[in-house]
């Protein structure tokens, strides 16, 4: 698993940048993509992939321990949808 902190030490040492101005850019990236999903805006980063709000209506689901029905409220989602340069590195 790859953490935050991971992430911004390896931006610190491939770019000569402080740990702390590294994290504070990866924070600011995600913030980004946060700020524009909830504003329902599409966030498309080339060779990576998209993050899309998605909405799911109102549903009928069952407990499965005892079949049972129950309402699934209606939900937002953010969905990801990788980038074919993404797919590929991944099924090399």
């Amino acid at each position: 698993m790859t953490t935050t902190n991971e992430i911004a030490d390896k931006i610190a040492a491939d770019n000569g940048l402080t740990k702390v101005q590294a994290k504070g850019i990866v924070e600011a990236v995600f913030q980004a993509i946060t700020d524009a999903a909830t504003a329902g805006a599409e966030t498309s980063i080339p060779g990576f992939g998209k993050f899309k709000v998605k909405s799911t209506p109102e549903r009928e689901g069952r407990n499965p321990s005892t079949g049972e029905k129950v309402k699934i409220a209606a939900a937002t989602k953010l969905g990801f949808t990788p980038a074919k340069a993404l797919k590929d590195a991944l099924n090399k």
